[in-house]
């Protein structure tokens, strides 16, 4: 019998999970995405315009060098791939409007959340290699005719800005965004449970 006393004051010590306000909760889920909307079409505008400004070099701009033809070409592959999963990115997040139909926006928040993941953890290296290869051969032309110093110092800043967002940057901007998807998802996951509850 004194478990049981014992469990009940425990039991009713526990702390009562606090009812979240339906339009205060909407509210911030809406500016959370609209953030990470913010961002996504900032990424989408960043590499529509460099890869507009590659294609204008390798359609107008003469070479000697079939190397930088190649490497222009691998840049504007690498980048149009990236463009196509941000622009799926934003489609998958502006779809739905969590305040019509919040449990089909959690949904898609979860499929938004797996395809950064993807974007991220995968298929970012990918990238950083598409893009390195074709500035490298890109390069090749370029420096031709330019004095070692110039070319070391210019391949020792390229490779340490590569090295520097794939370590430290792209690291920094993961964390922020999985956390912003994070706890929006568990904001609309406690008002379902509100209402199934």
């Amino acid at each position: 019998m004194k478990d049981f006393e014992h469990l009940m004051t425990v039991w009713q010590g526990q702390p009562v999970k606090e009812q979240l306000s339906v339009d205060e909760a909407l509210r911030q889920v809406k500016k959370g995405m609209g953030g990470l909307r913010s961002k996504t079409l900032q990424g989408i505008i960043g590499i529509s315009i460099a890869l507009a400004v590659t294609a204008i070099s390798l359609l107008f701009s003469v070479f000697t060098s079939w190397a930088s033809y190649i490497g222009l070409l691998t840049l504007i592959i690498g980048m149009s791939i990236y463009l196509s999963l941000q622009i799926g990115d934003y489609r998958t997040i502006s779809s739905h409007d969590p305040t019509i139909d919040p449990a089909k926006y959690l949904e898609t928040l979860k499929i938004y959340q797996k395809r950064r993941a993807y974007l991220y953890d995968r298929f970012y290296y990918i990238y950083a290699v598409i893009i390195t290869i074709g500035i490298g051969l890109y390069a090749v032309e370029v420096l031709e005719d330019k004095p070692m110093m110039v070319k070391v110092i210019y391949y020792s800043l390229t490779a340490a800005f590569i090295i520097f967002c794939s370590l430290f940057l792209k690291d920094r901007i993961i964390i922020s965004e999985k956390e912003k998807v994070k706890l929006i998802i568990e904001k609309l996951e406690r008002l379902k449970d509100q209402f199934e509850g």
